[in-house]
């Protein structure tokens, strides 16, 4: 937006509008008086709960004068920034800082910092409450207008949030090699932008450039996180029944991991962080029988669930793996999708994200999990087989059921009991 300077003085010259924000840097006692840090945010925030816009920092907003920040500044101005859209909105703010010169009415050039903030994926709450901007200045969100705001940016809108496109990524976001495998090897004359479309990798934004979609930074980047920043499992396993913090004073986690990366890989780490992490006992009658703490094939088809259902429009909630002496419990953000309920999970089945399920239908089990006694060719078949395989398979191992709970209706908990090993010969 405004990219060339001649672009952007002519902006200033007209004044602020819904697209761009003018503030004058002040400083007292060596600190920065204006503006303050809450209503940058307050600004901030309603450009990202819009259609997105600029701020430029060094500019009188009433005078529409240049007026500059002293060069000896500008790296307290830009780490201000920073702070303010960290730690100062909710979920985060990602903004783009420039650093540029800009001439005063003296035709002098002085620097100025340009903060381009992009329509978000997400609703940003900042210091004073919810804002959206209307003209040259931000409003006070309504609630009525804030619920149809949260209802455009989540899965219940016509586009589902798998499919929206990520302001500001570039489709060389994607990797060549890991969206070519979902390619059905059909010669095409297809352009790249149209064949990632057709995957539901890439869609045009409300501008027409080409943007990856969430489901495209999900399945065929490296490592979604620059964008989705809780798009990860975080695992850990302990020693103890709990962790508490005296459990944890004596010593009680014994590995803990980020698993991070395309979603099918996520899938394969946590089961290869599981394998390391159970015991194995054997029992010696006739011959040796291994008894696993838990059925791999159950903690697959829990992982595959967990990645292909939970809810990624909820910032700041990632999936947890938990596991403990007597039990393995995976918490999924996100409430269940349309009218399921904890009952009907075995009986039904329902996908909040289309474009994410779709393409795992297309990945290969990898070889690593060959051991696994299932049938599954693909990450998903999308029969809606997965939970009665979890259910059954842990049963006949642990002569217990899993048990599915829903969090404060923001989560969803499977709790996977342990087999009984004691009394045998732990490998």
């Amino acid at each position: 937006m405004f990219d060339r300077k001649r672009e952007l003085l002519d902006r200033i010259r007209l004044g602020e509008d819904s697209f761009l924000e003018l503030k004058e840097i002040r400083f007292a006692g060596g600190r920065i008086s204006a503006p303050s840090r809450d209503g940058l945010a307050d600004e901030l925030a309603a450009f990202g709960n819009t259609l997105g816009g600029t701020c430029v920092l060094g500019v009188d907003d009433t005078t529409r004068e240049v007026l500059g920040i002293p060069l000896e500044h500008l790296d307290r101005v830009e780490a201000f920034v920073r702070e303010v859209c960290n730690d100062s909105a909710q979920p985060p703010l990602l903004p783009v800082i420039e650093r540029m010169f800009l001439p005063n009415s003296l035709g002098i050039d002085v620097p100025v910092l340009r903060i381009e903030i992009a329509k978000s994926l997400f609703v940003h709450r900042s210091p004073n409450g919810y804002f959206h901007r209307a003209g040259s200045s931000k409003r006070e969100t309504s609630p009525d207008y804030l619920a149809r705001l949260f209802q455009q940016r989540s899965q219940t809108r016509i586009i589902r949030f798998d499919e929206q496109a990520v302001p500001t990524a570039s489709l060389d976001l994607l990797n060549e090699k890991l969206w070519r495998r979902f390619d059905n090897k059909h010669p095409t004359s297809d352009s790249r932008e149209v064949f990632l479309n057709k995957l539901g990798l890439a869609r045009k934004d409300e501008g027409g450039a080409w943007r990856p979609t969430v489901a495209g930074v999900l399945m065929a980047s490296e490592d979604a996180r620059q964008f989705l920043p809780n798009a990860f499992i975080q695992a850990v396993s302990y020693r103890s029944t709990s962790a508490t913090p005296e459990a944890a004073a004596a010593g009680y986690q014994l590995d803990a991991m980020d698993i991070t990366g395309p979603l099918d890989r996520q899938v394969t780490d946590a089961c290869r962080f599981v394998a390391r992490n159970m015991w194995t006992a054997a029992k010696k009658t006739i011959g040796r029988t291994d008894i696993p703490q838990y059925d791999m094939t159950a903690i697959f088809e829990a992982l595959v669930n967990a990645v292909a259902h939970r809810d990624y429009a909820i910032h700041g909630s990632k999936i947890r793996l938990r596991m403990y002496a007597d039990r393995l419990e995976l918490f999924s953000p996100g409430a269940l999708a349309n009218t399921m309920t904890v009952e009907s999970l075995p009986l039904r089945q329902s996908a909040r994200n289309e474009v994410v399920t779709s393409l795992l239908a297309r990945c290969p089990v990898p070889h690593e999990l060959s051991d696994l006694k299932t049938e599954r060719t693909t990450m998903m078949d999308k029969r809606g087989e997965g939970v009665s395989i979890i259910l059954e398979r842990t049963q006949a191992l642990a002569g217990r059921v899993p048990e599915y709970r829903l969090i404060d209706h923001e989560e969803l908990l499977l709790a996977i009991p342990a087999a009984n090993v004691a009394g045998h010969i732990v490998e």
